[in-house]
């Protein structure tokens, strides 16, 4: 009965901290976008301090070493197109957005391929280290499951790059590809009914008690 009680009162906590989560990012993401942090920022960068900020930097794609990572979206699957942004604060990759399976080599989207100085607006987003929970990443194949910043930078020899990633938000490339701006960001919050659950789970088991004691009661 207190063991039910005691867990009740853990997802009562534990849906004070969703809804806090919930809204400190809901604030990060409508919020005006900050710089590209620099170097000697990257070390501090992490996840509940600084995901989903908007940030925006400048500077020129290599598309020669764009990488493509699997991906489920709205617009059904395909791949994310990774590529390397070179900036006078350092190289960092940006997540341009989604090309679908007919569109993965480069040569079919060329307008997309922007060449020049570019200015890049979006959301941080921390590294997704090794793959996903059935799929682990492939360097040496070329098979990527998930946006591992360490890893595909060693794979395409770019030397040192951001600890994170940019999402490029729906500002619309040329010829349409990639398409940006396809962020999910969705926080499951089932803290109250499991809180309910344990509650009455320890209610039943106190009314349970009550009616042993009852019925071992001497007459």
């Amino acid at each position: 009965m207190i063991g039910f009680a005691a867990l009740g009162v853990w997802q009562v906590e534990r849906r004070a901290w969703k809804l806090e989560l919930i809204a400190r990012v809901d604030a990060r993401v409508h919020a005006a976008p900050a710089a590209l942090p620099p170097p000697a920022a990257w070390s501090r960068i992490n996840d509940k301090d600084d995901a989903y900020r908007r940030i925006t930097a400048t500077g020129t794609f290599d598309h020669a070493d764009e990488t493509l990572v699997q991906a489920l979206t709205e617009r059904g699957g395909g791949f994310w197109v990774l590529t390397p942004l070179r900036t006078a604060r350092g190289t960092v990759l940006v997540n341009r957005g989604f090309v679908p399976e007919e569109l993965r080599d480069p040569a079919s989207r060329r307008a997309g391929q922007v060449m020049g100085p570019v200015t890049v607006t979006g959301l941080l987003r921390i590294s997704e280290p090794r793959g996903t929970l059935l799929r682990s990443n492939d360097p040496a194949a070329g098979r990527w499951y998930s946006r591992d910043v360490a890893a595909i930078a060693r794979a395409r020899h770019l030397g040192t790059v951001a600890p994170f990633f940019i999402d490029a938000d729906a500002t619309p490339d040329p010829g349409g590809y990639p398409v940006g701006g396809l962020t999910v960001i969705r926080f499951r919050n089932s803290h109250l009914v499991y809180a309910l659950t344990w509650f009455a789970l320890s209610g039943l088991c106190l009314v349970a008690i009550g009616l042993i004691l009852r019925k071992n009661r001497p007459a």
